[in-house]
């Protein structure tokens, strides 16, 4: 009987030193690869004795080992990418070129696609600024293996070294010896990428850049692609995730620089937020490795660079920093947990609600969005349809409130308890503010009372106190979020959109539903909106759901957005 191979790991290659405090290097490297699903194989440069708080010593690896070290994995493993970081010196920056173009190239100068992704890490210069390697190494590096290289990542000080080092530029070009902006990085990556590589990554951990800096760059380079992964805002219709951490923010950019398949120049600046942290050991190395796995898995250069700059992001925001007394290493295997809620931050405080939005992106639109909010927000709602949904919405109120009074009830402490309770008061409240709202339509208190419930509101009614009476607590405020966000998000989305001079619809002047939409865009709503967020965030990470608790929890959040929308759907179509 035969069975069914399982899928193989793509095999990678680093050719780098070894870190023996494991946060760089090939430690760093084959550990990435393990996080992404890759075999990674090794060939060692040179042996270091290093801890967090520096190098003590290093003790290089002949270049004839070096070369049978490559020779070796290639001629047995078949290997889908490559990475170089430290080569320590010319001659075992040589001995490891031979030894791929032996094996990659029938001739040393016949450079094909035989040779997979290859992703040099220029190690030239270390945090501190200290030279890693001589002028010789360097010019090898540039000469003989920045040609063969599918991308090169150097960070501002190996840049600024290696342009330097090039002994010819165009006329036309001007010399760049040093980087002090986000404008000389742009000058910078187009000059390293005539060295030779078919693509240049120039991070930019060391230079401060503003969000206003990247505007400035995007407007001057239209052809500009900028990536703001970490940063909000974060999608459409996530107003109410907005927070205020974006004013002064700095951040951290790194350009990719190409040259596309049709033989266009394409720039690309991966933006996210700086983070003050000692856990950088190993940054460039991991992220270098990264990408290769990410090619090695497939990925075209910029979804494989984009994916590295997020899962080193994520490894300094998640690291330890109760390993070793100096600069400790990244947590390369962050992404390897069962992990379905990621960490709050201060760049995504609201991670839980982000993934339910994200996940019903197309239902929670249709609701935001819906044509009842728009025609409402210009003012020019039908004033029945406007009548019908108030008097159901007076209705649905009751359910409301019992199902919250049913969360009092269910909860454990007196704080959850008071919580709950403030919110049934609040309900009360607002019913008063409610029924004076109808008389100013001339709907009486008695006609409210005597109004039917429409088949929306018994449906949505029933939902809740069902999934109160057999559910816990938490299932329960998953259910009630729908509500309470959906109307803030509403509430944002007409505010965002008022009209002003030429831009905006929203009309606040004689709006006949300005009170309506003042209630929903005003201070006290939007601050029930952050405590209701506050509250299912702070739950959710004391306790993590499981695979099937998570399922369970967006079922209720999915249902009940569909039941919002089919509670404008009702008031549009008076049923």
């Amino acid at each position: 009987m035969t069975s069914t191979p399982l899928t193989t790991q793509p095999a990678v290659l680093t050719i780098a030193g070894s870190d023996s405090s494991g946060g760089a290097g090939i430690q760093a490297d084959l550990k990435t690869f393990a996080a992404h699903g890759c075999y990674g194989t090794s060939a060692i440069t040179a042996l270091t004795a290093q801890n967090t708080t520096g190098v003590q010593d290093v003790l290089p690896s002949p270049p004839e080992f070096v070369q049978k070290q490559v020779t070796s994995v290639l001629s047995d493993i078949n290997i889908q990418a490559i990475k170089t970081g430290m080569l320590f010196d010319a001659n075992n920056t040589r001995a490891a070129i031979s030894a791929l173009k032996v094996h990659f190239f029938s001739k040393p100068s016949d450079v094909t696609q035989n040779i997979p992704p290859l992703v040099c890490d220029p190690v030239c210069v270390s945090t501190s600024g200290h030279t890693l390697l001589d002028s010789s190494a360097i010019d090898v590096i540039i000469k003989e293996l920045f040609p063969i290289a599918t991308l090169i990542t150097p960070n501002k000080a190996e840049a600024e070294l290696i342009l330097s080092h090039r002994q010819s530029s165009p006329a036309t070009s001007k010399p760049l010896r040093s980087i002090e902006n986000l404008e000389g990085m742009l000058l910078a990556a187009e000059a390293l990428l005539r060295s030779g590589p078919k693509a240049v990554l120039l991070k930019g951990g060391h230079l401060t850049v503003s969000p206003e800096d990247v505007r400035i760059a995007a407007a001057d380079h239209p052809d500009l692609q900028v990536v703001r992964d970490e940063i909000t805002p974060h999608g459409d219709n996530m107003e109410i995730l907005q927070t205020s951490t974006t004013a002064g923010m700095q951040l951290v950019v790194d350009i990719l620089h190409e040259t596309s398949d049709d033989g266009q120049l394409r720039t690309t600046i991966f933006c996210r937020p700086r983070i003050e942290s000692t856990s950088t050991h190993g940054t460039g190395c991991t992220l270098s490795a990264a990408i290769a796995a990410e090619l090695a898995l497939g990925s075209n250069l910029t979804k494989a660079v984009r994916r590295a700059v997020q899962y080193t992001y994520l490894g300094i925001l998640t690291a330890n920093p109760a390993i070793g007394h100096g600069h400790g290493p990244l947590n390369h295997f962050h992404s390897m947990g069962a992990v379905l809620v990621p960490k709050i931050t201060p760049t995504n405080p609201y991670p839980l609600t982000t993934l339910l939005i994200r996940r019903s992106a197309s239902v929670w639109k249709a609701y935001v969005e819906h044509d009842f909010v728009k025609l409402l927000g210009k003012g020019t709602l039908p004033e029945k349809h406007f009548l019908h949904f108030i008097k159901q919405d007076y209705l649905y109120l009751k359910y409301y409130a019992r199902a919250y009074a049913l969360l009092a009830a269910k909860s454990h402490s007196f704080p959850a308890i008071d919580s709950a309770t403030q919110i049934v008061l609040s309900v009360l409240r607002e019913i008063n503010t409610h029924t004076t709202f109808c008389a100013s339509f001339g709907i009486t208190e008695d006609e409210l009372r005597r109004t039917p419930e429409s088949p929306a509101t018994a449906a949505y009614g029933g939902y809740l106190i069902d999934v109160g009476l057999k559910g816990d607590t938490t299932l329960l405020m998953m259910a009630l979020l729908a509500c309470l966000l959906g109307y803030g998000e509403v509430g944002l989305w007409l505010k965002k959109n008022v009209k002003t001079g030429d831009d905006g619809w929203v009309i606040m002047q004689g709006n006949p539903y300005l009170r309506w939409i003042e209630d929903y865009t005003g201070e006290r709503y939007q601050h029930a909106v952050k405590l209701g967020l506050e509250t299912i965030e702070a739950r959710a990470a004391a306790d993590p759901p499981s695979p099937n608790r998570f399922a369970e929890w967006y079922a209720v959040w999915e249902r009940c957005t569909e039941l919002e929308k089919g509670f404008w759907d009702m008031a549009m179509n008076l049923s």
